[in-house]
């Protein structure tokens, strides 16, 4: 009995951990969707205050630089394509990494980038918020 209670909890453990995982990659998604949408208003409800935004170009942005940015027409986003997204948590943290393709233009011009992406997420007052974005760019992704 206590043998197959066991194995019971360590199930529904996994199954805790798996169903966090799903909705901490949800968040990645939802990211991307209110980026091409242009949804500042989402965007200000997903970062956190202090984010810290940095950009394959070696600019690093806070939240308002960056949702200025989007308002203005100056980041504009037309394309965004992530693959091999992989989700690691830490208590109230969580990391994503992924591969992306993201098109569009930039102050400095029109940017076609394949680049790795980190999100550091984090958990206040039971809501999930990014705290970080890091995007390099790479030569290749990953199929």
């Amino acid at each position: 009995m206590t043998r197959r209670l066991l194995t019971l909890c360590v199930l529904y453990g996994a199954a805790l951990v798996a169903a966090d995982k799903a909705s901490i990659e949800q968040l990645d998604k939802n990211w991307l969707k209110a980026v091409l949408g242009k949804d500042l208003a989402a965007l200000d409800r997903m970062y956190t205050d202090d984010i810290v935004y940095a950009h394959a170009s070696g600019v690093v942005d806070t939240k308002t630089s960056y949702l200025e940015k989007l308002k203005s027409g100056k980041q504009v986003y037309k394309s965004m394509e992530q693959r091999k997204v992989s989700v690691r948590l830490y208590g109230d943290s969580a990391v994503t990494h992924s591969w992306m393709r993201v098109t569009g233009v930039n102050p400095q011009g029109p940017f076609d980038d394949k680049v790795m992406m980190i999100h550091v997420w984090v958990q206040k007052n039971g809501q999930w918020r990014m705290a970080a974005h890091q995007t390099t760019r790479v030569d290749q992704m990953p199929q």
